[in-house]
């Protein structure tokens, strides 16, 4: 019997009287590697909110490890798209992943010996243990990122959600998170959300593109269909290898 990550059945979600999801309906199978593609204002990052519960669908059910997003919160983990970070403050690296390990119950509890193992684990595994000490505003910007994944990852995540997480990084650092994202399948459920259509096709197992509807491919293949949902326009698909480059097809509007 096929185990579900996540499970959306005829989901439906507006901001005030503007529809941005409809008819939303797929599954995701436990250790599958998804990439949410499709235009800005397509209902990308509202769809992620969704499967954290930081939004509840105006109708049809969302089920993330079998139970409402919100009671499976403590499974997960979350790197948003930008953080709310004051650089200037004076926090550690090893002190942003702690953060990590506190639940809503433990506010105002010390970290335990456990919680310090786990963050030290999971600075490790981004490659990121011996800026520890750092203050965060010093280090560059794919050192913060790595701090942030690391931060979610101190939870031992079941689901790992990311919100284009190589926005603002440059191409060396791209790379090496896909390689340490698709490492780390091994052991968790990845969905992120990215612009790159290269990515998509060289890392992830399924692919879904967002435009109000969703249409969700179980074998990783970018299909016509999706992206012309996603550009907005006729496309043809030129695949040297990969990565795959988009162009307009001429003649047509």
């Amino acid at each position: 019997m096929k185990k579900y990550a996540i499970e959306f059945k005829n989901v439906y979600f507006s901001y005030g009287k503007t529809e941005v999801l409809k008819e939303v309906t797929f599954a995701l199978e436990q250790g599958d590697f998804l990439g949410i593609i499709g235009p800005n204002g397509g209902g990308k990052t509202t769809l992620l909110k969704l499967m954290l519960g930081l939004l509840r669908p105006d109708k049809g059910q969302i089920l993330v490890l079998g139970e409402e997003p919100l009671k499976a919160r403590h499974k997960v983990g979350y790197v948003p798209q930008s953080m709310d970070f004051n650089l200037g403050f004076p926090i550690s690296a090893m002190e942003v992943v702690l953060m990590g390990r506190l639940g809503a119950s433990r506010i105002g509890r010390r970290y335990s010996e456990e919680d310090k193992q786990k963050a030290r684990r999971a600075l490790e595994r981004v490659g990121m243990w011996e800026y520890r000490h750092m203050p965060v505003g010093s280090l560059s910007g794919g050192q913060r990122q790595k701090v942030f994944i690391a931060r979610a990852l101190a939870t031992e995540p079941k689901i790992l959600f990311l919100d284009e997480p190589t926005a603002s990084v440059d191409p060396d650092f791209q790379t090496d998170l896909y390689d340490f994202l698709k490492e780390l399948n091994a052991e968790a459920t990845i969905v992120v959300i990215t612009h790159d259509i290269g990515v998509v096709s060289s890392y992830m197992k399924s692919i879904a593109c967002v435009n109000k509807h969703l249409i969700f491919h179980e074998a990783g293949k970018i299909t016509q269909e999706m992206l012309e949902m996603a550009y907005q326009c006729p496309v043809d698909l030129v695949a040297h290898g990969l990565p795959h480059r988009v162009l307009p097809t001429h003649g047509k509007k």
